[in-house]
């Protein structure tokens, strides 16, 4: 986005700016300008007045030991206790912490009093099972009010959760616990999804029985009530050995910087990395951005529809609206089940007023609602929204402008939020009631977050130039670690070419000449060099989508003898998949369009055509496979992950 281009500002009405925890773009600024006058002191004041502490910190940051920093590091709290007790000693008892919705429709709403009991009694089976402060417990669970309850359980003993995405394989599951060195596995019999019961105590039987010698016990939890295979000795019915423990449980109160979980994302060596968060930087984090980004009120009902195997669920869901006393949705299911109206349904009947998903989900609603006139938004009341959200990718211009007509009303504003794993919580993101947004960009950093674009040598850029996006100072909720590999953490995060002092986000991005907002061009490793021109395939995808009969696409590149690289877009149209001539006239109307769109560097040299694209359950779109199948090269990465394999036939050149 450069300020050649002409710009469309959608504006906060009077009522969202008056009623904003940051209000207008004056307040944003006097937190900038707070944080940049006295940085340690802008964290430290919010620390104390976001959490609470059993032991007061001292020091706010340690950066004695860079690039291994410690936030609040001599302070103590517990993270349960700030989620659940003092909600209820505020007098929340009584109110709905959790609105579950299951797969096909049945429906549980837990108060935060029943929420405090039922963690009490896991965490003291738990305990019961010797786990103890600094065990590592992974968590193989579905969408389920006990995959919340089972995270806020090892949170109050002080044992660290490792949570194993419920699509991931055997193998992907033993290498975690293994990595981890985890005492203790949490499954279930199965999980009900888009209308179908999987296993997954099988999965984790198999995982098992490849060897996992760390782990002492398998706690089961029912779900699906599948026919269940029980191993003497191991394996436990969660709900049996719960039901026999007090409701009281008291805290473990942990140091700031004790690992309140792991998580792991994948790396480029093919060996996940456990990802290590503290406890207190990251409580912070979580509770300010659900207040400044979210702009979370008593009255919400707010729903992020990611998965708890992800981080966007740890911090958006177990953490986050728990600390803030919100009340949040909880849901098993998909997008499209029993059809493609399912999530404006629920927003519907449970009058959601903050709804936060992610672009892919929107492109293939889109794409839905075009299709099937019964399930397009329009056909359903939705209100009660006041706020949208999006995550896990950029949002393209097309789909932003789809989501603020036909989900917002042309009236919610919309924060398209720029973070990752690693960084715990939101670093770049629109404030709904001071920013100005411009559809795509994620605009500023948020408040305390020094975001910069700089190149290979990471001196920063003029804006208008695209470049290497980095983090110039330590914040609280950032990794700590790579569990087991401080090496790997340095040399991924903190590379020598920047002198080890700027964070590394693994993406590309462009500043505004005018003003100054970041947008998100591709990771690193998705800029294509096309016979000397270097492209981000973001911007690529973006032309695609933006033409009327385009609802997906994805772009990677290939070798080309010619040109260096060549572009070679998987793309999904509204319509029927096009095959023989109809594809060929398609292709070539596509490459014409991204030709006038970007220029002729730009036309994608192959345009495949699929009736979806290779997504994990999450609907992440599993880009390696692509590169794979744009290569011709035999797949090797595991497909146990994705929603539909067969769509991987339908893509091969």
């Amino acid at each position: 986005m450069t300020s050649e281009t002409t710009q469309k500002f959608y504006y906060p009405s009077e009522e969202v700016v008056k009623n904003a925890a940051v209000s207008g773009m004056e307040a944003y600024k006097a937190l900038v300008a707070e944080a940049d006058k006295d940085y340690e002191g802008f964290w430290g004041k919010r620390a104390k007045e976001l959490i609470d502490w059993q032991t007061p910190f001292t020091q706010v940051l340690d950066e004695s030991n860079a690039p291994f920093f410690k936030w609040f590091a001599d302070g103590k709290l517990n993270v349960s206790y700030n989620c659940l007790d003092r909600q209820v000693q505020k007098g929340l008892g009584d109110k709905v912490a959790l609105i579950f919705e299951g797969d096909k429709g049945d429906i549980a709403k837990v108060t935060y009093s029943d929420l405090l009991t039922r963690v009490s009694k896991f965490a003291n089976a738990l305990k019961a099972q010797g786990v103890k402060k600094g065990d590592r417990v992974v968590i193989y669970l579905p969408m389920s009010i006990e995959g919340v309850v089972a995270m806020q359980a090892c949170a109050r003993i002080g044992a660290t959760h490792s949570i194993v995405f419920g699509g991931f394989s055997a193998q992907s599951l033993a290498d975690r616990i293994n990595d981890a060195g985890a005492v203790l596995l949490i499954t279930s019999d199965g999980q009900n999804r888009g209308g179908k019961a999987l296993p997954l105590k099988s999965i984790a039987d198999e995982a098992l029985a490849s060897g996992c010698p760390t782990i002492t016990s398998v706690l089961v939890v029912k779900r699906t009530g599948a026919e269940t295979a029980m191993v003497a000795g191991r394996d436990i019915w969660a709900d049996e050995i719960v039901a026999q423990m007090s409701d009281v449980c008291e805290p473990e109160w942990v140091e700031a910087e004790h690992p309140l979980f792991l998580l792991y994302t994948s790396g480029s060596t093919g060996k996940p990395k456990g990802v290590q968060h503290s406890t207190g930087g990251y409580l912070l984090h979580a509770i300010l951005t659900m207040q400044y980004t979210f702009d979370i009120k008593p009255d919400d009902v707010f729903w992020c529809t990611a998965d708890i195997g992800w981080v966007t669920g740890h911090t958006y869901i177990t953490y986050g609206p728990l600390a803030c006393g919100a009340t949040e949705i909880v849901f098993e299911g998909v997008p499209t089940y029993p059809d493609a109206g399912r999530f404006w349904k629920m927003i519907q009947d449970h009058k959601v007023s903050i709804f936060y998903t992610a672009p892919t989900a929107i492109r293939s609603l889109i794409k839905a609602a075009d299709n099937t006139p019964a399930v397009h938004p329009k056909q359903y009341d939705l209100t009660s929204l006041r706020l949208l959200g999006s995550v896990g990718e950029p949002i393209n211009p097309a789909a932003w402008e789809w989501y603020h007509e036909n989900i917002g009303g042309g009236r919610c504003p919309i924060v398209d939020t720029f973070w990752q794993t690693e960084t715990g919580g939101h670093m770049i993101t629109p404030l709904p009631g001071a920013t100005p947004l411009i559809p795509g960009s994620c605009t500023l950093p948020f408040p305390g977050i020094q975001a910069a674009v700089v190149d290979e040598t990471g001196t920063e850029v003029p804006w208008g130039q695209g470049g290497i996006l980095v983090v110039k100072r330590p914040w609280p909720s950032m990794i700590r670690n790579i569990w087991g590999d401080p090496e790997r953490f340095v040399k991924s995060y903190y590379p020598a070419d920047f002198q080890g002092k700027l964070y590394l986000a693994g993406d590309g991005a462009i500043r505004d000449k005018d003003t100054g907002y970041f947008t998100i061009t591709g990771r690193i490793d998705d800029v294509l060099n096309v016979s000397g021109h270097r492209m981000g395939t973001m911007e690529i995808e973006s032309a695609l989508v933006a033409h009327e009969k385009v609802a997906e696409a994805a772009v990677v590149g290939r070798p080309d003898d010619l040109t260096g690289e060549a572009i070679v877009a998987f793309v999904v149209l509204k319509g029927a998949r096009p095959t023989g001539d109809e594809a060929a006239k398609v292709l070539k109307e596509l490459q014409n369009w991204v030709g006038q769109e970007i220029g002729p560097i730009a036309k994608p040299k192959d345009i495949r055509f699929g009736e979806n694209l290779p997504k994990t359950r999450s609907g992440k779109i599993m880009r390696r496979l692509l590169r794979q199948l744009a290569k011709g090269e035999e797949i090797t990465q595991d497909t146990s992950t994705l929603e539909n394999p067969a769509i991987l036939d339908q893509l091969k050149g």
